[in-house]
């Protein structure tokens, strides 16, 4: 990668080069459902088994995100252009600016009207995933750090969240908001997993999504002197605040409304409890001690 930041040094943006950038954005764009190559992931997560749904939202994301930052910030290094307000330059960073700001508006009012619980979670990584782009944007060790704790601490989140929806989808037949039903009374410590999973989801501190959400905004806002990114940070800000609308439906069914008079008992098998409480318990530790994980980013 450093040899092909060398050659292009000096050089500019020739046709070749831009054909490269944009066929890079595409095939990442496409691995880690960002707008517009996203249209495979809800029916794909909605079709898949939930555990297969659970791994395309986590494990791909972390390989993907990383391989991408590495590629973008070290092989094209010197074609990086500017997305700054008003002060726009061709490069990848404006492309990738787009990129994360159509994922983030689209995946989020789209979530909104979602019946099934996968195709909001599927919607919502859509948003994450124009979260998480806002980390690409410099090769500097803090944004970098502040990725890989986003994705991390994501994937965490999210295989739990996938894992209550599995559990809830056998005992009821189903996914759709209505399942979940009644859930804190039927099943308490699942519900209150819910609820840890899906607040940090929507960045409530002190949870995790809370400070991953910190450290990605914050790297973003100082990477240009004159706060030349804040424009996008305001719009990630904005769009987070409008999946607290879609994730607290979810929350509202399984608090707030009562389970019809013949829904099934509700019962996680022993070590998919466990495992659903530990991820929990991670999701609250990293978010109340960071620096446990960050120290090995």
């Amino acid at each position: 990668m450093t040899e092909v930041a060398h050659s292009l040094a000096g050089k500019g943006l020739d046709p070749l080069l831009l054909v490269a950038l944009v066929m890079t954005v595409i095939g990442f764009g496409f691995k880690v459902a960002a707008v517009p190559f996203h249209l495979w992931a809800p029916d794909a997560y909605e079709g898949a088994p939930t555990p297969s749904a659970a791994f395309i939202a986590a494990g791909s994301k972390v390989a993907s995100f990383f391989i991408l930052a590495k590629i973008l910030t070290v092989g094209f290094a010197g074609a990086e252009g500017s997305a700054v307000w008003h002060g726009y330059l061709a490069g990848w960073t404006p492309v990738v600016a787009v990129v994360a700001a159509l994922s983030m508006v689209l995946g989020n009012l789209t979530a909104i009207v979602q019946s099934s619980v996968k195709r909001l979670l599927a919607y919502s990584a859509i948003a994450h995933a124009g979260y998480m782009l806002l980390g690409v944007f410099s090769g500097t060790l803090p944004s970098h750090r502040a990725l890989m704790f986003y994705v991390i601490t994501y994937g965490l989140t999210v295989v739990g969240a996938f894992g209550v929806v599995t559990v809830v989808e056998k005992a009821t037949g189903g996914d759709a908001l209505k399942n979940f039903a009644g859930l804190s009374r039927r099943a308490p410590l699942l519900a209150l997993c819910l609820l840890v999973f899906l607040l940090s989801l929507g960045g409530i501190p002190p949870l995790a999504g809370f400070i991953g959400k910190f450290f990605l905004f914050s790297a973003a806002v100082a990477l240009y002197p004159d706060f030349g990114l804040l424009w996008l940070v305001i719009l990630a800000i904005a769009m987070s605040a409008v999946s607290f609308y879609y994730y607290l439906r979810v929350l509202k069914q399984a608090y707030v409304e009562d389970a019809a008079e013949d829904a099934p008992a509700i019962q996680a098998p022993v070590v998919t409890m466990l495992a659903l409480v530990l991820l929990a318990a991670l999701v609250v530790l990293f978010g109340c001690a960071p620096g446990l994980l960050t120290t090995y980013l």
